[in-house]
């Protein structure tokens, strides 16, 4: 082994410190600049975090004062109320997002071209979504059903309690919340139960074969002129409306306000039958009468043949048909 000159340790060991030297001052000159950026750009960032921030309390507070100055006017109609309230919201936020993104230095214009070709993706994606958006505009411009009124429709039926741009918040007779999609409603055939002020109540009533059918008509007549819920104006009216199997069906017309309609209906039930039972008439139900023959009218019994049965194809008794004999040749 040949022994290292004297001069060539020291020379690779300056070489190294070189290297290091280089590399120290290399992370120095990238501490500095990231240290000269950060100073720089966290203005910027506190800046856009103070434009977020701020925009959020302010679109709650203002949608918030729109609804409370709607209230105090009362020239804006519940249905409308959250939907405005959202899109207030909504566009103070997106306005504090854009300018945030241009206080952080992002070119906001090309921003809103990626945004808008996103957009177009995201649409085509979901359409169902966009859908219940676009009917619940159309339904919240056409009016068909609104805040506090009852509708059914061949899936639910409720009073509507809120209209979204997504859906519609229903709530039962038996107080549950169903959420129905708006394009569900736009779909379908609405009836409204609450848009008219008055309401026609229908009611039945059986009466026998054997009592007169004017008495009857003149009692439930005056049963439904004396309920203090049924209007004077149309007149309320008793028609025979059929003969049934048992009994000759009255059918009392009355005409009430469209928020008395269920307990009106249910006084004049109770009162029709009182009234009728009170007069002597009879409410028949239905009912099959059975007749006992004698023995005399029963009718003989039909004779009972004692020849053999003939056998197919056979020769006793009368020839069978042949194909000489067959009608159709």
């Amino acid at each position: 082994m040949r022994p290292e000159p004297l001069g060539a340790s020291s020379v690779h060991s300056g070489r190294i410190c070189h290297g290091g030297s280089a590399i120290s001052e290399d992370l120095a000159g990238f501490a500095t600049d990231a240290w000269n950026w950060l100073l720089d750009f966290l203005p910027r960032i506190a800046g856009a975090l103070a434009i977020l921030i701020i925009g959020y309390i302010l679109a709650r507070i203002i949608a918030r004062a729109v609804i409370r100055f709607t209230d105090r006017t009362g020239r804006l109609d519940d249905t409308l109320k959250p939907v405005i309230r959202s899109v207030i919201r909504y566009a103070i936020i997106l306005m504090a997002l854009v300018a945030a993104l241009g206080q952080l230095g992002v070119q906001t214009a090309s921003l809103l071209a990626a945004l808008g070709a996103a957009g177009l993706a995201i649409g085509l994606a979901l359409q169902g979504t966009l859908s219940n958006i676009a009917s619940g505009l159309m339904l919240l411009w056409l009016r068909p059903f609104q805040v506090g009124e009852y509708i059914a429709t061949s899936a639910v039926a409720g009073t509507v309690e809120e209209v979204q741009l997504f859906s519609t918040r229903i709530r039962t007779w038996d107080g549950v919340n169903k959420f129905v999609p708006n394009s569900t409603l736009w779909s379908t055939t609405i009836t409204n139960y609450s848009r008219n002020p008055t309401r026609l109540i229908l009611i039945e009533f059986g009466l026998a074969y054997e009592n007169e059918i004017s008495k009857g008509r003149e009692i439930l007549a005056e049963v439904a002129a004396k309920h203090p819920q049924v209007l004077a104006e149309p007149a309320a009216q008793v028609v025979p409306l059929t003969l049934g199997d048992s009994s000759v069906v009255l059918q009392m017309r009355a005409w009430s306000k469209a928020p008395d309609f269920w307990a009106t209906r249910w006084d004049l039930t109770e009162s029709g039958k009182s009234a009728l039972e009170d007069s002597g008439l009879t409410i028949p139900f239905p009912q099959h009468v059975i007749h006992f023959a004698e023995p005399g009218d029963v009718p003989p019994a039909p004779p009972i043949s004692t020849s053999p049965p003939v056998p197919v194809g056979g020769r006793s008794g009368s020839r069978g048909p042949s194909k000489q004999d067959s009608p159709d040749e």
